[in-house]
């Protein structure tokens, strides 16, 4: 299906502000606390699928000015520092970009786990498993922590990865693989750990015979463990082990062990088949990033009595919604950005991740149309990106784009009336 009006130019008409001639910004080191002078600072227009439009270096007081020569499209600031990229992302409008980078090191004192969530499902001869680590960077002063070991961990004996990405502090995620390393079923994301949390997603799987022992092994201290599996399936577990079980939603069971330290004792048995089934509210809770965590209905899974902080509430949409970054064709973001906030963004050597926005509920983004154009925004370079890198297949992006255009054409139809 045709549309009178082209998918770009629907976009741009969106836009509030006019498109700016000059881009001009600052680095600041946030580990030192003062102006980054002498990184090279590169702009990479979006809408000509991620190419660089133009290159400089900051002065010494950190400050870098570009004349852009495509005004109006999406542009992409990308300061390398230390041997880590980071990035600000530059909205058709906008005129400023301030970029934060930090020293790196491959090791940095400060490093510690949040939770370790594993949703288990077997069918078929297989268990599939999916994981999600979510790892803390509070160094003092704050640095990067950038190795070819950033962030170790350990698969079960016979696990095939099927798919891993990793998502930085405010970023949106990126496929990232995991490496083998020497040691049998030890493996490494190659991925910088930066000050605040960082989240590694790997789904796996294993044959199954009706039973398994699974026996996690972390590296690092963990607030929580959560074994996620179908109500159909049991789980026993081992001894010397602490696990507490929860309410569970969607015909699931969930159990938890608290303050895991690393190398402890952390075995449990599953045996049965099963799925865990997916409603539309679980659904959503895993595309909007998080909706179903901040209602804490009482009670209900997860979420919290009503005056009772819940330390789990923030991965409630993986725990209950599947995959934390498995977002459906076509989908977008619902955005709100402060404007005076820039993101700032790693990369792995993979490639680069781009700003997340923070989500709110549909219902209240329905009635914004700047919400709406963000969202449109952040979609859509995410999908231009993802092309240029050969993440997506021509398909994939014919599909995705068709996606795109109908939103934005009912966005321009309701901003129009």
């Amino acid at each position: 299906m045709k549309f009178g009006i082209s998918w770009l130019a629907a976009l741009l008409a969106l836009a509030a502000a006019a498109p700016a001639s000059t881009l001009s910004g600052k680095v600041t080191n946030g580990t030192t606390k003062k102006a980054q002078g002498g990184d090279e600072v590169v702009l990479l227009s979006l809408s000509q699928g991620m190419q660089e439009a133009a290159r400089t270096k900051a002065s010494a007081s950190g400050e870098f000015k570009f004349e852009v020569p495509d005004q109006g499209g999406p542009h992409l600031v990308r300061v390398n520092h230390a041997g880590v990229n980071y990035f600000a992302m530059v909205p058709p409008g906008r005129s400023t970009a301030d970029v934060q980078v930090y020293e790196s090191a491959a090791k940095v004192e400060g490093l510690s786990g949040a939770v370790n969530i594993m949703r288990l499902q077997a069918a078929n001869g297989t268990l599939q498993v999916t994981e999600l680590y979510a790892v803390r960077n509070a160094s003092d002063p704050p640095r990067t922590q950038m190795s070819d070991q950033a962030f170790e961990f350990y698969l079960p004996e016979g696990a095939q990865v099927e798919s891993s990405m990793a998502q930085g502090p405010g970023g949106q995620p990126v496929n990232s693989a995991p490496v083998p390393q020497t040691e049998k079923n030890r493996y490494a994301f190659i991925f910088p750990l930066r000050p605040g949390e960082t989240r590694f997603q790997v789904s796996y799987h294993v044959p199954y015979s009706g039973q398994a022992t699974i026996t996690p092994h972390p590296l690092l201290s963990f607030d929580h463990l959560v074994v996620m599996l179908p109500s159909s399936m049991k789980f026993v577990p081992g001894p010397g082990t602490q696990f507490q079980p929860m309410p569970g939603e969607n015909g699931a069971d969930v159990h938890v062990s608290s303050s895991i330290k690393p190398g402890e004792k952390l075995a449990f048995t599953v045996s049965g088949t099963g799925q865990i089934q997916e409603t539309e509210d679980a659904s959503a809770g895993s595309a909007g990033g998080g909706e179903m965590a901040q209602r804490g209905r009482p009670g209900g899974g997860l979420g919290a009595p009503e005056q009772t902080p819940d330390p789990l509430h923030q991965y409630r949409w993986f725990i209950l919604g599947g995959l934390a970054v498995a977002l459906a064709v076509g989908a977008f973001w619902v955005t709100s950005r402060p404007g005076s906030q820039p993101a700032e963004n790693a990369m792995a050597e993979a490639g680069p991740e781009l700003p997340a926005p923070s989500v709110q509920a549909p219902s209240a983004a329905r009635g914004s149309g700047n919400a709406l154009l963000d969202a449109l925004k952040e979609e859509l370079f995410q999908l231009e990106m993802d092309r240029h890198q050969g993440k997506i297949t021509q398909a994939e992006y014919d599909q995705a784009r068709t996606a795109l255009d109908v939103t934005i054409q009912r966005a321009a139809a309701r901003q129009n009336s």
